[in-house]
């Protein structure tokens, strides 16, 4: 009799916002897959980190890491332990990343596949697809992406919200609208179970959803098709994680999550995302008490590294010794590149100093929020240097808290908001920072 695995591959770490209690990964060596893989949590995280990547690596970090896992499952099986993995690419609520590289991909190393589906609902964010459009909701209304900043993303832009014609635009074309299969809202509120055990030849499919009880149910037809021996690959915001992993309330309330903050001490934020919702969402933390402002004039970066890194140590240090929350965020400014890969490469040199400046905090920080997925993802995999961390739950909605091993060298057991770029109202990151500093 073999096991069900929910195998996640996230292009950030961003992705276990609505789950708890399992193993987030930064390492996808066979003998640290293993270990996720015989976790007593339904599910795991490997943290790719891919869609901080131009298209090229991307693909080849998500080769290595199905590799890896074919030699772990074939490793566990060969003991005794089968194990039936099912396999999630989750990927941006705003349809940016690497599809179909990513897909295509996992279905070369990991197939064959009879469908894969896009289900890009991530209800906690305000994302919502009905007749296969997906929408964003804007005070209230629904936005169909395609009409937002999302959609003009340097490296992820897109012209499409009605997904069919999304998949054949990010194809070119080699996925014809008219071929994808789409999933309603009265198909999902219905019987699926007929239609999913027809479905052959790695089919592209997409899923209508509106509510939380959408998608549990499409995801009980899907467990039970994938029963019957079909297998099926999904490209998927974050709620349908919750649909599959059906996990129980987590442990500690939201409100309660001080508890975790390392001897009732001063935290730190790190903020990297420049969307406009980031932006917002700073100007209202400033505003909050027993905040020291510090910014990272990017512009200045190429030429006084040195000098810069050692004042923003240099104040981080002084904020805590006087009992204050260092804020360290990059400047605002909106930089124009020639290409895209001067667009990544800025970004990674930006990235590398944040990570330098996270190394160097104080180490009796009590907490840790970093804002925006790429930047979440470099500090727990080369900040913090974490090869695992567990989840503990949410601190708000899409908003999980990780916490460092007990025999991290620097932050024993520190707990870490990952904060998404894009989630959250105006008040959300001086919420979040509030619940932790009892402000």
């Amino acid at each position: 009799m073999s096991e069900t695995k929910i195998i996640v591959l996230d292009d950030d770490p961003t992705g276990s916002q609505t789950v708890h209690s399992c193993l987030l990964l930064t390492r996808w060596d066979v003998a640290t897959l293993r270990e996720a893989i015989v976790d007593t949590s339904p599910l795991f995280f490997v943290l790719t980190n891919t869609r901080g990547m131009a298209a090229k690596p991307a693909a080849e970090i998500t080769r290595e890491v199905c590799k890896n896992l074919k030699l772990a499952l074939a490793e566990l099986k060969q003991s005794g332990r089968e194990i039936n993995p099912l396999l999630v690419s989750r990927s941006d609520s705003t349809l940016r990343g690497h599809y179909p590289v990513e897909t295509d991909v996992i279905a070369e190393e990991l197939g064959p596949f009879d469908a894969h589906f896009l289900v890009p609902a991530f209800f906690e964010g305000g994302r919502i697809t009905r007749d296969s459009v997906h929408y964003l909701m804007v005070e209230g209304k629904p936005v169909p992406v395609h009409e937002t900043e999302f959609a003009r993303d340097s490296v992820f832009g897109y012209r499409h919200s009605y997904l069919p014609d999304y998949v054949e635009e990010k194809t070119a074309g080699r996925i014809k609208a008219a071929q994808v299969e789409r999933f309603v809202l009265a198909d999902v509120r219905g019987d699926n179970l007929p239609r999913l055990m027809k479905l052959q030849g790695n089919v592209c499919g997409v899923v209508d959803a509106e509510t939380q009880q959408d998608l549990n149910r499409f995801a009980e037809q899907l467990q039970a098709a994938a029963a019957a021996g079909k297998r099926f690959l999904f490209r998927s915001a974050a709620s349908l994680l919750t649909a599959l992993a059906r996990l129980p309330v987590q442990p500690v309330a939201a409100q309660d999550m001080a508890k975790y903050v390392r001897g009732g001490k001063p935290g730190a934020v790190i903020v990297g995302s420049h969307v406009k919702k980031t932006t917002l969402q700073l100007e209202q933390l400033l505003k909050m008490p027993g905040i020291a402002a510090i910014e990272v004039n990017v512009e200045k970066l190429a030429a006084h590294r040195d000098a810069l890194l050692a004042d923003i140590i240099g104040r981080c240090e002084a904020a805590h010794a006087s009992g204050l929350t260092p804020v360290v965020f990059t400047s605002r400014v909106e930089i124009a590149f020639a290409d895209q890969a001067s667009r990544l490469a800025f970004g990674d040199m930006v990235s590398a100093f944040l990570m330098d400046v996270v190394r160097s905090l104080p180490r009796t920080l009590g907490f840790l929020i970093s804002k925006g997925g790429i930047t979440s993802n470099d500090v727990l995999s080369s900040g913090l240097a974490l090869r695992t961390s567990r989840v503990l739950g949410q601190i708000l909605p899409g908003c999980s808290v990780v916490r460092c091993p007990a025999d991290h060298p620097r932050y024993p057991d520190l707990p870490v908001v990952i904060f998404p770029g894009n989630v959250g109202d105006e008040q959300a990151l001086a919420t979040a920072y509030g619940r932790l500093a009892g402000k």
